[in-house]
């Protein structure tokens, strides 16, 4: 089972539904795409809760009657692992878009890991 394709489906389907807020559960990598979601400006906030850290609530962003993310998409997946060097991380919709990867840096945006010369798996593009 794709946790992380489960935790997208939660916010994209949030999002449509202009939800305050959506609820997944809790996993290291979920959370530092989280964190580059609030970087990028795509969500509110986050937290963390429970006492073994077994939530993890996403505060989505609304702009009057439509959530601010047009889109999001899960690339590497558990049966097709898709990993890139520095020189083709892509560019999501001509650089208006976000590629979150796993780097052996962290999870970092395509932006970041151009930046620090560093390729890896390409989890997600969010625009």
């Amino acid at each position: 089972m794709d946790t992380v394709a489960d935790m997208l489906t939660c916010v994209r389907n949030g999002n449509k539904a202009l939800k305050p807020y959506v609820v997944v559960r809790h996993s290291r990598l979920k959370e530092d795409i989280a964190r580059i979601l609030k970087q990028e400006g795509f969500i509110n906030s986050y937290s963390v809760s429970g006492k073994p850290k077994t939530e993890l609530q996403i505060d989505l962003k609304i702009k009057g009657r439509r959530g601010i993310i047009e889109g999001i998409k899960r690339i590497s997946k558990p049966g097709l692992r898709q990993y890139v060097g520095v020189d083709e991380i892509p560019r999501v919709l001509g650089g208006l878009g976000v590629a979150i990867l796993s780097t052996p840096k962290g999870v970092l945006t395509g932006r970041e890991a151009r930046e620090q010369k560093v390729g890896g798996e390409v989890l997600v593009h969010i625009w």
